[in-house]
């Protein structure tokens, strides 16, 4: 299974961005997709996820009724939507795929990587 990330950029303070992640290669049933993110000097951390049909999706604390994530899965894509950007939210941005029906906010529980989009928010 492979994972190819788009969407990042370098965009100001209250601006949006959406992340695209395309998932190719073969996956044992239906998965759940999460977006993570890792600043220099942290760890990587959970942003958002979505269960198959789309009906359950979590999300951080820190980006709740900013960012929304979906998915397209004809297109085998996930996409966060990113809307009044912060100079915080800058960071490179992972999706993932786990091999389950239940979404996950740990990353550990994933068994899939892209390899990274870098957002750049500046104040």
């Amino acid at each position: 299974v492979q994972l190819q990330a788009s969407g990042g950029g370098l965009v100001q303070a209250g601006d949006s961005l959406t992340l695209s992640c395309v998932v190719s290669g073969r996956t044992y049933g239906n998965y759940a997709m999460g977006w993570f993110r890792q600043a220099p000097g942290k760890e990587r951390e959970f942003v958002a996820a979505i269960n198959w049909g789309g009906g359950s999706r979590y999300y951080a604390d820190s980006v709740k009724g900013r960012f929304a994530i979906s998915r397209d899965n004809a297109k085998s894509t996930a996409y966060l939507q990113m809307n009044s950007l912060k100079p915080e939210d800058t960071a490179v941005y992972y999706c993932s795929v786990r091999e389950s029906i239940v979404p996950s906010r740990r990353p550990d529980e994933y068994d899939y990587w892209g390899q990274g989009t870098q957002v750049t928010v500046s104040s």
